[in-house]
């Protein structure tokens, strides 16, 4: 059973649910594995705890 996570600033629930249905998808035609063993964890980082470049997300 595959577990994905994604670590990423807040996103709205759509673009969240069409996330996890292609995150499935490629498993199930590349490992031709059933859907309902694929598992998508996310994880969201507030822009205030997530930094690049040295600059926080935040002040960007």
């Amino acid at each position: 059973m595959p577990i994905v996570t994604v670590q990423q600033g807040p996103r709205s629930i759509e673009l969240k649910r069409e996330l996890v249905a292609r995150i499935t998808d490629a498993f199930v035609d590349t490992l031709q594995l059933p859907a309902e063993t694929v598992q998508v964890w996310i994880h969201e980082v507030p822009p205030d705890s997530w930094a690049a470049a040295g600059k926080l997300t935040a002040d960007r």
